[in-house]
């Protein structure tokens, strides 16, 4: 090795002439390979006369060549490859804007074909006038004035004809007995239309709970601001009653307000004119009487619900009062959708849930056909039955097996995973039922379908929707809690404060409190509590006050503070309560200064259990 050095040295600076750097590089690697091998003489005459150095030597040669040609050859190729790779998502939001587009003109031509319609009728009205045999006065006097064109006009569209074509009213004649069997009851709306999605959200009385306000608010929330301007929400109260459809109304625009002023949330409900005389129904498929009647009217408020929306947007979606969803679910159905229509797929229903009626999503120009085969069976099945015998009425051939038959189906029915919504409630809306029915893909419970005529399969543990948040938690100043309501379980204040769960307490009584007294004390800016979770949304605190105590004086406060302070004979001060949805929120002014305790104090007994599903209290230090 010394020798090497030297004689490579020599050959730097002019010496006898040697082989390249390179070869160099070789030999040294050969003598690592080979160190039993001496030579004497230059040590370049050994390198190329002896073996196995000859043959090392090449070998490396030829490889590094080989990678440094490869390497040569192929960087104009990647780098060619790379500048002209084509930008697809340019080209993808084209086909999907495509999609769009195509969606809407099937939209405007049912319009159009709706307004035809109403030309013909209209024409009829007209058919007294251009009859000969109405020669009236002041009939004749009307038609002189006409013009020839005109006259024609009508005459060309008042033809009788031979043939009677059936309508609603061959399935509902009683609806011939009142003019507003068809018009709303009550509509609260500011008439938003054109709109991309319509979402059809049937409530009725529940005797146990509502989940309503819960269900809207999960809606809103899980929109973005750009979606709320391209949807509408009609809340269908299905409810005759006009007092208590007033009164869910007047608590929707309690609560959503701004919703409504925009026209993203609408309010109706049906005439009792418009369903027929529920005591005369046909029993069917061994039902009790109670039960008929509950699906009957199911099947004809779904129908309703339907044919009010038809002509609002380009999508409908049909959801329940009594379910949770996920954030940006909108972008979902309708880039799904969309992305169905691009591929060319001739699909009827997607489904974004694996329950029941929940999640279903039509195309508003194919909606007549799914109400004119609920109106014909309104008495016979249940409203998902019939869903699924109208598609396969569509689709199955006779001659072919049931797999065929599914496989048909599936092609039309396109389900969407994981499920886009969850099944909250407890209570059905028929009487004396309870309904447990899941998302047979959210928190790994069995199935179990009490109140649906349309039974899943498929049994098991699936998390496709994902567990439901039942509450949320928050760093709260350092505080020791108590309180006279006893916990559930393991469901404590203590834990709720901490944020690691939720505090579900039996049975407040008058007098109850929930006490949080800060070690030490500090200013405290708001807070913000809220009973009950979308499991329990009756589990609420009700006639509750948030009250504070400061550790100065009452007397040392600003006078125009003190003059409008409500507080209570242990010096606490009022400085919030609970509304009707369970929640208080509030700010505290700075003048108090610090504060040694915060309380939730209840004034009335209660029916129901209390859940507190997050406490936030806001210090001056809180992000």
């Amino acid at each position: 090795m010394p020798l090497l050095l030297e004689e490579r040295k020599q050959n730097s600076h002019g010496g006898s002439k040697g082989p390249p750097r390179v070869i160099l590089r070789a030999y040294e690697t050969a003598i690592k390979r080979y160190p039993s091998k001496r030579f004497s003489g230059p040590w370049y005459s050994d390198l190329w006369l002896r073996e196995p150095w000859r043959c090392s030597v090449g070998r490396m040669l030829r490889r590094r060549l080989g990678v440094v040609f490869t390497a040569a050859l192929l960087t104009p190729a990647f780098v060619l490859f790379f500048l002209s790779s084509p930008d697809l998502s340019g080209e993808q939001a084209l086909v999907q804007r495509m999609a769009e587009l195509r969606e809407r003109l099937h939209h405007a031509e049912m319009l159009n074909q709706e307004r035809l319609q109403d030309v013909i009728l209209l024409s009829k009205k007209f058919n007294l006038i251009v009859r000969p045999d109405s020669e009236s006065g002041n009939l004749t006097e009307f038609r002189a004035s006409l013009s020839q064109e005109t006259r024609d006009l009508l005459a060309n569209l008042s033809h009788t004809s031979d043939m009677h074509l059936p309508s609603i009213y061959s399935y509902l004649p009683h609806l011939l007995h009142s003019h507003a069997a068809t018009t709303p009851a009550f509509k609260l709306s500011k008439e938003r239309h054109s709109a991309t999605m319509v979402l059809g959200v049937p409530t009725v009385k529940r005797q146990v709970q509502s989940y309503l306000m819960t269900t809207l608010r999960n809606l809103i929330d899980s929109m973005s601001i750009e979606e709320m301007d391209e949807c509408i929400i009609v809340v269908f109260v299905a409810e005759w009653d006009l007092d208590y459809v007033r009164q869910v109304a007047s608590q929707i625009e309690r609560k959503f307000p701004e919703h409504l002023d925009s026209g993203l949330l609408e309010v109706i409900s049906p005439p009792q004119s418009f369903y027929p005389d529920m005591d005369k129904l046909r029993q069917t498929l061994g039902d009790p009487m109670e039960r008929v009647r509950w699906r009957t009217k199911q099947n004809l408020d779904f129908a309703f619900l339907m044919m009010y929306a038809q002509p609002k947007g380009t999508f409908y979606v049909q959801l329940e009062d009594d379910i949770q969803t996920k954030k940006g679910y909108i972008a979902t159905m309708k880039k799904f959708a969309l992305q169905k229509t691009s591929e060319k797929k001739n699909w009827f229903v997607l489904d974004f849930c694996q329950l029941g009626f929940i999640g279903k999503m039509f195309k508003c120009v194919e909606l007549p056909y799914l109400v004119q085969f609920f109106i014909m069976f309104y008495n016979d099945k249940p409203v998902d039955w019939l869903l699924d015998y109208l598609i396969q009425t569509k689709i199955c051939n006779l001659d072919k097996d049931t797999k065929h038959c599914k496989k048909a189906k599936e092609n039309v029915w396109i389900h969407f995973k994981p499920s886009l919504f969850q099944h909250i409630g407890t209570h059905s809306s028929l009487k004396g039922k309870v309904q447990k029915l899941k998302d047979k893909s959210a928190v790994g419970i069995p199935v179990q379908n009490t109140g649906s005529r349309l039974r899943l399969k498929q049994k098991g543990k699936d998390k496709q929707f994902g567990k439901i948040q039942l509450f949320f938690p928050h760093d709260n100043p350092t505080a020791s809690v108590e309180t006279q309501i006893k916990p559930y379980k393991a469901f404590t204040l203590q834990r709720a404060y901490r944020g690691e769960s939720y505090f579900w307490g039996l049975l407040p009584q008058q007098g109850d409190k929930l006490q949080f007294k800060f070690e030490p004390p500090v200013v405290l800016k708001g807070f913000l509590f809220r009973s009950g979770n979308v499991e329990h949304p009756s589990d609420r605190l009700y006639n509750t006050t948030v009250e504070v105590l400061p550790t100065q004086p009452l007397s040392n406060l600003p006078d125009y503070l003190k003059r409008k302070l409500k507080t209570t004979e242990d010096s606490y001060i009022i400085v919030g309560d609970f509304d009707d949805m369970g929640v208080a929120e509030g700010t505290i002014d700075e003048s108090f200064g610090e504060i040694k305790s915060l309380r939730l104090n209840v004034h009335v007994e209660s029916d129901n259990w209390a859940i507190l599903s997050e406490i936030h209290i806001e210090t001056a230090d809180s992000r």
